[in-house]
This record gives C-alpha cells, structure tokens and sequence, in this order.
C-alpha cells in the first residue's frame, strides 16, 4: 500500500506540472484564439462576445485558475441565455464546433479507444511470441527469418504500410471493408471486422520492434546465472524459460507497452487519418487546421493524462512481476 500510495500521489503531481505547462505554452502563443472562433463575417461585438464566452477578457492567471477548477469541478461559459455549463473534467469550450471539449472528446474517444487496444493485443501477442521463438532458436533459419521480417517492418513507416494495406486488401482483394467505423453497440462483429485492417496496420510496425526487444531480452537473461542454477535443480525446459526467463526479460517490455498504448490512446493520428476514423487524432487535426486552441489544448492534455495512467500502470506492474521494485523505490 505504501508504495501505490506513493506512485499515485507522483502521478497526480506530475499531472499538475502538465497541465500547467499545457495551459501555459497554449495561451502565451501569438494568435487570438477569439479571431479564429469568430468566424466569417466577425464584428468587434461578436469578437467580444466570444472573448467573455471563453473566459479570455480574464489575466491568464485567472484563466489557469478557471481551467483547473472546471476540471475539478466543473465550469459555466458566458452568462444569461448564451450561457454554456460544461462538466467536470472540463476541457474547455470550442465555439467552432459550439460544444465542450470534453463533449467531443467522450464523443471520439470510443473509436480511438477501439484501434489502440486491439493493436496493442495483436502486437503484444505476435512480438512476443516470434521474439521468444528467435531467442530459443537463435542462429537458425527461423531466427534470421524473423529478424528479417522485423527489420522490413521497422524501417516502413506507417502510412506507407496503411496505404499498401488499403490499396492490396480494401481496393485490390476487396476482402477488408476501408474508411468506416461501427460502434461496438451496434454490432460487435461489425465493430470488429471495420476494425481490423487499421489493428493490422498498426500491429505490423509495433510488432516488429517488441519482436526484436524480447529477443534481445531473453537472450540477455538466459545466459544469467540463476538461470543455470533453475537447470541444475531439474527443472522442465519450458517452466525454466516460462518462469525464470521470460517473466525477467518481460520488464522493458512492459515499459515500452505502457508508452506506446498511452501514446496511442491520446490518437492514432496517421492511422485515423489514413482510414478515415472519426478519432481523437482526426478531431486534433481538424482543430489544428482551424486553430480551435480549445480543442487543440484540451486533446492533447488529456492524451498526456493517459500517458502519465499508463506510467503508473506499469509501476504497479513492475511490483507485480518484480517484488524487489517495491523495497526499492
């Protein structure tokens, strides 16, 4: 308990010093966020009235304040019958999309949420299970096959990969359905077969580089003495690499895992973009392209939000696989 305790109070610290540089480099950047809200035409008196909506007439002390409680407790935008009230946590308001930040972010999120845990599943699977297949072979034909294959999916970038992927097996082969998304409420094996050319897309560069890390990994740990030591006692091949070796060689891992889901979680921008997914990439690309600082600021807070829950899972992890973490830290 003790060593949760600590790891979730550094973790909520760590949020507030993100969310004060966020809000920070955001608000000090030279464009007036109310011109680019205003729209077309934009008189002085709308350009004002966005301004008192968003809260940006205030000091941008006052406005960090404002941010930190709506997402403590909530925030109401404007006032009498233009007034907007958005919900904790609050993210912001876009006068562009006329909706909360947090309202399209719970809108998109789904989606992004779907391509980022079933890639993750199917890298982590295929990564280490060839890397553990090249280790225990290391020097044979198997091995060299699969450091191949690696090196070929680390050096394609992924919009490469996608747009062959598309191109082969959504227009050419016409067997995978391309550019739209079913929610999993409305039909799970619809959700699902919309879904998996943008998991094999992702996968196959992923995949490659936890293949080549596990491999390293266990080979490292293999040659250990307490690996030797579990051979002298007689104990089975498979429970000696199973037990002793892998669940060592699997810390790094873990750590990369956690990085690159939480990464991903905050958008899967190329790949969203690729296959026209209505995700939280697509929703920051959308705002960059109209200077919607709300939603630009409120995205990429929220994916640091889960990059910083992804770190903590994999602390607790690490006390999980190695006990020796919680004496230490």
């Amino acid at each position: 308990m003790p060593y949760v305790v600590r790891r979730l109070l550094g973790a909520l610290v760590v949020l507030l010093v993100v969310t004060f540089l966020t809000f920070l480099m955001f608000h000090l950047l030279p464009t007036d966020v109310s011109q680019a809200s205003c729209g077309k035409p934009c008189t002085a008196e709308r350009k004002e009235e966005v301004r008192h909506l968003l809260g940006y007439d205030k000091s941008t002390l006052a406005q960090l304040v404002d941010f930190l409680r709506g997402l403590a407790v909530g925030r109401t935008f404007g006032s009498g019958a233009s007034e907007v009230h958005c919900s904790a946590p609050c993210f912001g308001y876009s006068f562009r999309l006329n909706d909360t930040v947090t309202g399209q972010i719970i809108d998109r999120f789904p989606v992004t949420l779907s391509i980022a845990l079933g890639a993750a599943v199917l890298w982590s699977v295929i990564g280490v299970t060839s890397g553990v297949l090249a280790a225990l072979k290391r020097g044979t034909w198997l091995d060299r096959s699969v450091m191949a294959t690696t090196t070929l999916g680390v050096s394609a970038p992924t919009y490469l990969i996608g747009l062959v992927a598309i191109y082969l097996l959504g227009f050419k082969a016409n067997v995978l359905p391309v550019g739209t998304y079913v929610p999993l409420t409305e039909s799970p094996v619809q959700w699902a077969w919309h879904l998996v050319l943008p998991w094999i897309v992702l996968a196959v560069a992923s995949a490659a580089v936890y293949t080549r890390l596990t491999r390293s990994q266990l080979l490292e740990v293999m040659g250990d003495p307490f690996i030797r030591t579990a051979r002298a006692k007689g104990l089975r091949e498979r429970r000696v690499v199973t037990r002793h070796g892998l669940r060592n060689a699997l810390l790094p891992i873990v750590t990369v895992f956690g990085l690159d889901l939480g990464t991903l979680l905050g958008g899967a921008v190329i790949t969203e973009k690729i296959f026209s997914m209505p995700g939280l990439g697509s929703l920051l690309i959308e705002a960059v392209g109209n200077l919607d600082l709300p939603v630009i600021l409120g995205v990429t807070l929220f994916s640091a939000c889960l990059v910083v829950l992804a770190n903590l899972v994999v602390d607790l992890t690490y006390s999980r696989l190695d006990p020796r973490v919680r004496q230490t830290s």
